[in-house]
């Protein structure tokens, strides 16, 4: 079915189902939501995906996708989200990873605390400076001891660590330096070390198909080639050396990015995904995978400055990262809408252009997507879950249920 042809079939659905409601407002397509599961399941070879909750930050869509099959455990941003997600002994998610150090020291006493969270989480580590704090903070003992994991550094650093290519994490990146770290860990009945991650974060969350510059799509594609042949065999080096000291029950890599790539690697046991559930803008600009896009708001037009302009309320919806016109939201339906280059998306409005501007009136709604995939969820508080032509529930985002974990 011709593109074109899909796109007015999605906006037609998505306007029947949302007619009563009152933009500007966000929505989930069931249909595409369950799709991506699917597809990131097929993609990870049999090996389970991990939940990126951040990338969601919608706990009813968090436990929908934990239902089916291919998939096992959060992989959440903070503990506090950690410490409300495993909480309830009869609800609450058994499996929880905290992605990212903590220095919250009223949630790491409840954690020490309370012998379910305890059980469930596992935290952060990629020093001997966080076990002290650890230590300090929780107070944590040896018949309760922290579930712990070790983030190993998994950026490409060339000619000789003058050129970093990736994110700036854990200083981790040796079998040395991750075996030092382990045994500290294993000389401390407080702690035990039962995970290790990379996050590959320049083949996993960089586009290898950017629009409109082929020349960037091969040097991308170049340096995800390179990066993925040393850290393979790094990682494989570094898992090794980690498991003369401790019996690791997994070892979490990639991302919506990489899964395949990732997946293929003997020493990783398990997959860290969640993005591709949404299909956000920036996914689109992938070459060898692309989600069906999930999750849209709608803006109401407001103004018509002028015969070629549409203007709707508010807009301003950009995404963390480098600032540039790939962090802005975009604007989807009607087709051939675009933004006012000295205006972008403005916090209050954001006027349109584009041959569909004109025919757009006052009242008339504006489709866009995210440019990433759960901050989407900081700006409503509830996404409108569609199946077929139809809203048939409200889910509160994090926002939502009163929580605001970042």
């Amino acid at each position: 079915m011709p593109q074109g042809t899909v796109a007015d079939e999605t906006r037609e659905r998505l306007e029947r189902a949302t007619a009563a409601l009152e933009p500007p407002f966000a929505v989930v397509d069931l249909a595409a939501y369950d799709a991506n599961a699917a597809d990131l399941a097929h993609r990870a070879l049999g090996k389970p995906i991990r939940l990126a909750s951040k990338s969601l930050r919608c706990r009813a869509l968090t436990e929908r996708v934990l239902n089916r099959r291919g998939f096992r455990g959060v992989l959440a941003f903070t503990l506090p989200e950690a410490n409300w997600l495993a909480a309830d002994p009869e609800t609450g998610i058994d499996d929880v990873v905290v992605g990212y150090p903590t220095a919250d020291r009223a949630a790491l006493r409840r954690l020490a605390d309370d012998e379910l969270l305890a059980r469930r989480i596992t935290l952060m580590v990629d020093s001997v400076e966080h076990l002290a704090f650890l230590r300090e903070a929780a107070h944590p003992s040896a018949t309760r001891p922290l579930r712990l994991c070790l983030e190993l550094d998994a950026a490409l650093r060339l000619f000789g660590d003058r050129v970093h290519i990736g994110a700036r994490r854990s200083p981790v990146r040796t079998p040395a330096a991750a075996l030092s770290l382990a045994r500290a860990i294993a000389d401390t009945p407080e702690f035990r070390l039962v995970g290790l991650m990379a996050y590959e974060s320049q083949t996993a969350g960089v586009g290898n198909a950017p629009p409109g510059a082929p020349l960037r799509g091969l040097a991308v594609r170049a340096m995800q080639h390179a990066s993925g042949a040393e850290l393979r065999e790094r990682r494989a080096e570094v898992v090794a050396a980690v498991r003369a000291v401790a019996d690791l029950e997994f070892v979490n890599g990639g991302g919506t990015g990489s899964v395949e790539r990732t997946a293929a690697e003997p020493a990783v046991t398990e997959i860290a995904a969640g993005s591709g559930l949404y299909g956000p803008a920036l996914f689109d600009a992938y070459r060898a995978f692309r989600p069906r896009p999930a999750a849209y708001f709608a803006l109401p037009v407001v103004r018509r400055p002028a015969p070629e302009v549409a203007t709707v309320l508010g807009g301003g919806w950009t995404a963390s990262g480098p600032p540039g016109p790939d962090r802005l939201p975009l604007p989807v339906f009607p087709a051939g809408l675009r933004f006012r280059a000295t205006e972008g998306a403005g916090e209050v409005q954001t006027p349109l252009l584009g041959d569909a501007a004109r025919r757009l009136r006052i009242g008339d709604r504006v489709w866009f997507r995210h440019a990433k995939a759960g901050e989407l969820a900081d700006h409503v508080r509830t996404f409108h879950l569609v199946d077929g032509d139809h809203v048939v529930a409200e889910a509160p985002t994090y926002r939502g249920e009163g929580h605001a974990f970042l």
